[in-house]
């Protein structure tokens, strides 16, 4: 037996395995865990600083280990470019625009062998705080709307290099699984004078059976119409539009957070591949009823023709078994 579901914010639905949903080995033979084996090759690493474009941000090493802690590069390889005019025009029907944006990688960690989640609270409050800094330096450009913040862990969730690191794209123009998500936002706040995420966060804590952890400012649930086994949106306990607005103590909870969600998805499933992406506001306008938040989604289970063509996802467990396996994990 199946269910649907209804995501409340994009209007999106799922279809859930709710009659004899897969646990977590059943997923195993789905994803290949991620392996990091190439020091020697990696121009992330210390010693290979000419190999990368000049970085634009760092945070200088704690101890003789290493020569920094963290750096903040423009990809070598970037999707947009910021060295151009922002021109469009017509081409028929069609419209087109020259690609301008920014395309920066934050380069986590020095140490080749340790991910995001190894990390420590501090170390990962670094790391936010670069998200941070970048972010208010890049929307100083007025030909920038949005800037995307996320990261691909593992070759199958888009990663090219395997030392760990996330990525910022300054787009000229808001995506449209933005507008989406505005849209719903604005729409439930014109008719309930309320937040949705604030809403979602009380009505899950009140239920409980989605919860997986929960610090003074932040509390991390699997969201009811989950796209995705074992997803979990990290969401503030307080209503917040811009992330960059974020304090120092918001920091380090935060950091707490996002740790505790990616080591209970490392131990519980072997270190799977994953993607999370930071939904924050628009850099320009008046956004209050929206909430930023953050989305992990491991890449352990299929997409295919149905999911592209209909829009549906088919999730092969439930958020409530994969809240519960996640919430019972020992670190």
């Amino acid at each position: 037996m199946t269910e649907l579901r209804q995501d409340p914010i994009v209007g999106r639905w799922v279809i859930v395995q709710t009659e004899s949903p897969w646990d977590v080995d059943d997923f195993h033979q789905h994803y290949v865990p991620v392996e990091k084996r190439h020091p020697e090759k990696c121009f992330f690493c210390p010693g290979h600083e000419q190999d990368t474009p000049p970085e634009v941000y760092s945070v200088p090493a704690v101890g003789e280990d290493f020569p920094w802690s963290l750096r903040v590069v423009p990809n070598k390889f970037p999707a947009l470019v910021i060295e151009q005019e922002l021109d469009s025009w017509p081409v028929g029907l069609y419209d087109a625009s020259t690609g301008v944006g920014a395309h920066e990688v934050v380069i986590e960690t020095p140490d080749h062998f340790k991910t995001l989640a190894d990390l420590s609270f501090e170390e990962i409050r670094e790391v936010i705080k670069a998200y941070k800094a970048r972010i208010e330096d890049l929307k100083k450009d007025d030909r920038f709307s949005y800037i995307m913040v996320f990261k691909n862990f593992g070759a199958s969730a888009g990663a090219s290099i395997e030392h760990d690191h996330s990525q910022l794209i300054a787009l000229p123009m808001i995506p449209k699984n933005v507008k989406d998500e505005l849209e719903g936002a604005k729409a439930y706040f014109d008719y309930r004078e309320r937040c949705i995420f604030c809403d979602m966060w009380k009505q899950e804590r009140a239920e409980g059976e989605r919860i997986i952890y929960e610090n003074e400012f932040f509390i991390t649930f699997s969201p009811f119409s989950a796209r995705f086994p074992f997803e979990m949106w990290i969401v503030p306990k307080y209503h917040c539009c811009e992330f960059s607005s974020i304090d120092d103590e918001r920091t380090y909870e935060l950091a707490k957070a996002l740790k505790d969600a990616l080591i209970r998805l490392k131990l519980l499933l072997h270190n799977p591949p994953y993607n999370f992406v930071v939904h924050i506001s628009p850099l320009r306008g008046n956004y209050e009823y929206y909430h930023w938040h953050i989305e992990i989604m491991p890449r352990i289970s299929k997409v295919a023709g149905f999911e592209w063509g209909s829009g549906f996802y088919i999730v092969p467990s439930t958020p409530e078994l994969c809240a519960k396996r996640l919430r019972d994990v020992i670190w």
